[in-house]
């Protein structure tokens, strides 16, 4: 009697702790407390071990573990506290809604017209990465049987290790790929869709799995399985159209209706409704409604939106400590037991990469590219645990051969990132080039700028920007603007990751109208640029870089040179306020800057937006913008100078250069002074900036000359300026810091003040000249043009094409 007592169901909310009630003995609190637990535990392990570059699946099974019988949990006192028996039946059913709706995301991520294109190379490869790992689970099935897991039925058993051993985790794969920025070399679209075509195959196995698991009346379980073909077919011909026909009256820039949300994510719940009830897990209801659902359209993006964050942060954590709560690694105790671990993971390790490397060569594929390839295809993730988990429940797997697959999982997802980091490393490509910079002998040449931006806010500016620099010449402007986008572990980095992929990341190819199965669902950015392009006679390429914050210079840097530009333009990491304040968008965003600085192949430059022609873009005809270069000298201001008299050619835009000199005896600029080569140049530049003001006959080009020789007076005639709309400053200025304090020193002594909220209402433009004997490790390795492979082609492409560089 008092054993059932203690077992009775908990309440779900308490009068609180002054009413004598402990918040731990009631359902409500307690699930609150176990869900604030695992999140702080799984993140801080994610950020520990994110210098290995380990996915965040890791953590969380790690977590998992931790807080199980394995450790935390031998706590007896802890177990009985945090985790009590009672309130597991809460704990789980909110794990599996969790999981319910990241199987749905799981779902939109895979992309069935994908799948359809996959090649023979990738066909061969997934079918051999099922086939050989799946023949050695069933293998290992009779040793674990004849040891540790007496008295389970053969069948659900075999195939239970069968589908363990030959999974791959899609949307795992998917980050660690795009990490270590192999997502569209040959390598990565090979991984992606033999792992897509994997994933499908896992699901329709385990559906067996559990088929067979559930009756031992081979009758019963056929008909299971009849029936889920039926619901299948259902939800393909019946619920696809619905579903389509809510996407098509989505349209691209107007909110998604309310309705249409709230009824896909009940008919979400419905899906895993049935095929529970038919035998096959709620998880497959929810997997085969992601999978059916339109990817084209703003439809798909504004349910990643809703449902991503709640699932991914909150609730999924929840299965992976659900799972943990059933791991006790101490099952692994004898000699016997470890050994049965080392045949698991060396016949998964074996089947998986064996089979691949094996297809791989076959097919006619590189051997050091066969042996990544079978290192990715050995990454396993959360359908191992959900495959693991529904053995466990059904009584296939017993405690010894859970832990022993939970570890064999682990291990093997653990090793793949290191290992592939370490045996290939894509080269980095491109022809060498001689425009490096804005300053040139050559002023009629193409002035290439890779300009890169966060987000649509600096989208107006940066288009005003380059239409101010257009100039007059036959060959003018051509702009590749790069969206630098933040690799996370939410599925909607995935999904742009996809969408990326289907262009050629980092590259979005320019396409035919007719190419377009849905123009709504082009990306926005992509359409202004587009736009733009078409009312001026500026070139502009939109790009996309998805990357780890800590690894995109890379990405910046490897498209500058392959594009062969000429300037780099960054956006600074601190955004204005209303009241005309600045605000940091994170630290992280500054260092990309300065390692963008530190490799750059050309002059780079730091835009400090504050709105250049206001929030809207300006077109051809309404420029009118007044430009001031403040010249101290160096090859920084030269820069800086060539920059502004290409803008001056614009007709709408007034240059006014201020040229800072000291005062006769004085030391120069507060004790910088400048090589005897350097202040050569800057008097041959002047003395044609001066022919230039005296030739103009419009006045766009004004020329004045400060006598400064204290900060103050620096400071004083940087105030004293009329109308501007943008500053143009060197980095390396020959000055000494005018602000009192210098939070910002990739913007150099001037450009730090310029950045101030105090110091003026006008955008600067903080450029650095690049400096060839300066030049740190290069990125890239320049080879002869006729040495570089083409760029990555778009799906559907015959694999030949390359992306037009002009």
């Amino acid at each position: 009697m008092a054993n059932s007592t203690c077992l009775q169901p908990m309440k779900a909310t308490s009068n609180g702790s002054f009413q004598g009630d402990s918040p731990l003995e009631f359902a409500l609190p307690l699930a609150i407390l176990q869900i604030c637990l695992v999140v702080v535990l799984t993140r801080t392990l994610a950020f520990l071990l994110r210098p290995l570059h380990q996915p965040r699946v890791i953590a969380e099974v790690i977590g998992g573990i931790l807080l199980g019988p394995s450790a935390l949990g031998r706590n007896k006192a802890f177990l009985n506290a945090i985790f009590p028996k009672q309130s597991l039946t809460v704990l789980d059913t909110l794990a599996n809604i969790g999981l319910l709706f990241f199987l749905f995301l799981v779902g939109l991520e895979l992309d069935l017209n994908s799948l359809r294109r996959t090649g023979k190379r990738a066909l061969s490869i997934a079918i051999a990465g099922i086939s050989l790992p799946f023949l050695l689970g069933i293998g290992t099935s009779v040793v674990l049987r004849n040891n540790i897991a007496e008295g389970v039925r053969g069948a659900p058993f075999l195939v239970f290790m069968g589908v363990a051993l030959s999974i791959t985790a899609f949307p795992v794969l998917a980050r660690i790929l795009a990490e270590l920025k192999l997502l569209t070399t040959d390598l990565g679209r090979m991984a992606m869709s033999a792992a897509a075509v994997n994933d499908v195959a896992a699901w329709i196995l385990l559906a067996v799995a559990i088929a067979l698991s559930g009756s031992r009346s081979p009758l019963v379980s056929l008909w299971v399985l009849i029936t889920a073909a039926a619901f299948v077919t259902v939800v393909a011909f019946v619920l696809r159209p619905l579903l389509a026909r809510m996407a098509r009256h989505s349209l691209e820039g107007e909110p998604v209706k309310e309705v249409y949300i709230c009824a896909t994510l009940t008919t979400v719940l419905a899906a895993g409704f049935i095929t529970d009830t038919i035998g096959i897990h709620a998880l497959f209801g929810a997997f085969v409604v992601g999978i059916v659902m339109p990817k084209e359209g703003p439809f798909a993006g504004v349910l990643i939106e809703k449902v991503e964050d709640l699932i991914s942060g909150l609730f999924l954590p929840l299965y992976f400590v659900s799972s943990g709560l059933k791991t006790n690694v101490a099952t692994i105790s004898n000699g016997i037991s470890w050994a049965l671990l080392i045949l698991v993971i060396f016949n998964a390790c074996l089947g998986k990469i064996g089979g691949t490397i094996l297809a791989s060569l076959i097919m006619k594929v590189p051997i050091r590219e066969a042996l990544t390839l079978g290192f990715l295809m050995n990454t396993k993730g959360l359908v191992e645990l959900i495959v693991l988990n529904i053995g466990k429940d059904r009584k296939v797997l017993n405690d010894e051969t859970f832990a022993i697959m939970v570890m064999m999982a682990l291990f093997t997802t653990f090793i793949t990132t290191p290992i592939v980091m370490g045996i290939y490393k894509p080269a980095r490509k491109a022809a060498p080039y001689k425009h490096r910079k804005i300053e040139r002998a050559d002023t009629d040449s193409e002035l290439r700028i890779l300009a890169c931006f966060h987000g649509s806010r600096n989208i107006p500016t940066l288009i005003n920007l380059i239409e101010s620099s257009r100039g007059t010449r036959r060959r003018g402007v051509t702009v590749y603007a790069m969206h630098l986008m933040e690799l996370s572990e939410r599925p909607s980095a995935i999904f742009m990751v996809h969408k990326a992929r289907r262009n050629g990341l980092p590259f979005w190819n320019k396409k035919k109208e007719s190419a377009v199965p849905n123009t709504n669902g082009r990306d926005q950015i992509v359409v202004a640029f587009q736009a733009y392009q078409q009312l001026s006679h500026v070139t502009v390429r939109p790009m996309t870089a998805i990357s780890d914050l800590h690894t995109i210079h890379e990405d910046v840097v490897t498209s500058a040179h392959q594009k062969r530009a000429a300037l780099i333009l960054l956006p600074f990491h601190k955004t204005l306020l209303v009241d005309g304040s600045m605000e940091s968008i994170g630290n992280e965003y500054q260092h990309v800057n300065q390692r963008v600085l530190h490799y750059a192949p050309c002059s780079v430059a730091i835009l400090v937006d504050r709105g250049l022609g206001g929030s809207a873009q300006v077109s051809a005809s309404e420029v009118s913008y007044s430009v001031t270069v403040l010249f101290f000298g160096g090859s920084d201001d030269r820069e800086a100078l060539a920059y502004g008299l290409r803008m001056a050619e614009h007709p709408g835009i007034v240059l006014t250069v201020l040229c800072f000199v000291q005062p006769p005896g004085s030391p120069s600029f507060i004790s910088i002074r400048m090589g005897a080569d350097q202040q050569s140049s800057d008097d041959e530049c002047i003395a044609r900036l001066r022919e230039r003001v005296a030739a103009s006959t419009n006045g766009s080009v004004r020329f004045e000359e400060k006598v400064a020789g204290k900060k103050e007076e620096i400071v004083s005639a940087i105030k004293g300026v009329g109308r501007c709309n943008l500053f143009l400053v060197g980095q390396r200025a020959p000055v000494m810091p005018l602000a009192d304090r210098i939070d910002c020193l990739e913007l150099g002594p001037v450009g730090s003040y310029m950045a101030a909220s105090n110091s003026t209402a006008a955008s600067v433009l903080v450029i650095r000249q690049h400096d060839s004997s300066a030049m740190a490790t290069p990125l890239v390795e320049e080879v002869a043009e006729d040495a570089l492979s083409p760029d990555t082609p778009h799906a559907g492409s015959s694999g030949h094409g390359k992306f037009n560089p002009l």
